[in-house]
């Protein structure tokens, strides 16, 4: 990655996502500030944060101190009632409350960087991206809300009429959005790797399941992706946190360490002159 411009995306993948931060601290120790973040699921919340202004002690003090009730509550009543037509496994409020408190009542407009949001439309299938010229106008917990929105893991997000759902499901790594909207080189950090086996324990029961397979066909998704790349040059960056699940409460430290790590070894890589 050359020392001009560059984009910077961060990839969905549950609370490995909180790996990004630690990524967004190797950045600011070398003086490197991408001239745009593009997020998908987790890794827009983080990086609305930073595109907001929270410096980062504060956001890794923060991501250190989630709790799962912060994030997941099972929605009883709606599963009670609606069985199979319930919107969601669990309920919105948690995870609205939790927006709320990192980037408020904020626009595209209001942010300090700017930001790119991934999302898709649930009911034409279409990759929707907030933040780009005629999607300013949304509310910036809206946008991150809808690409946090794993289909039947949180309801889906309405915004303007229509339905959106996590980014994921078409792009979990939104290089093809940064390199149509960006400048330069692009940094692509992917906490989604799947190389670590899971024990049967580790998929008991219908969500555990569900999430496996998400994370598989999300790396399945990024390796056919990059295969083929034809676009700006990409330095890919995969901190070593495959081992971890998705929705891991307990590993954050380890999460922030190891994006700082595995981004600093790619930089200075990167810096380093050639033979």
């Amino acid at each position: 990655m050359n020392a001009g411009p560059f984009t910077l995306v961060l990839s969905g993948g549950g609370l490995k996502g909180l790996a990004h931060v630690g990524v967004l601290k190797a950045l600011e120790e070398r003086g490197r500030r991408p001239a745009l973040v593009v997020g998908s699921s987790m890794g827009s919340m983080v990086a609305g944060a930073w595109a907001a202004g929270m410096p980062l002690d504060e956001m890794e003090e923060r991501a250190l101190a989630v709790r799962r009730r912060d994030v997941f509550r099972v929605a009883h009543v709606d599963m009670a009632i609606r069985r199979m037509h319930a919107p969601a496994l669990y309920r919105r409020e948690p995870l609205d409350a939790l927006l709320e408190s990192v980037v408020g009542n904020r626009t595209f407009h209001d942010l300090q960087a700017p930001l790119l949001v991934n999302t898709v439309d649930l009911l034409t299938g279409q990759q929707v991206t907030w933040g780009l010229p005629g999607r300013r106008t949304a509310r910036l917990t809206d946008a991150i809300f809808a690409s946090c929105a794993l289909p039947g893991v949180f309801p889906p997000r309405e915004i303007g009429g229509h339905y959106y759902v996590d980014g994921a499901v078409v792009e979990n790594l939104p290089v093809r959005v940064a390199a149509t909207a960006g400048t330069g080189d692009i940094l692509a950090i992917n906490v989604a790797a799947t190389s670590a086996p899971r024990t049967l324990a580790e998929t008991e029961g219908f969500a555990a399941t569900y999430v496996r397979g998400l994370e598989i066909v999300m790396q399945t998704q990024i390796e056919g992706l990059l295969r083929d790349w034809a676009g700006p040059p990409i330095t890919l960056v995969e901190p070593r946190v495959a081992h971890v699940g998705m929705f891991s409460f307990h590993q954050t430290r380890e999460l922030i360490d190891e994006g700082y790590r595995a981004t600093s070894e790619a930089l200075d890589l990167a810096d380093r002159p050639a033979a």
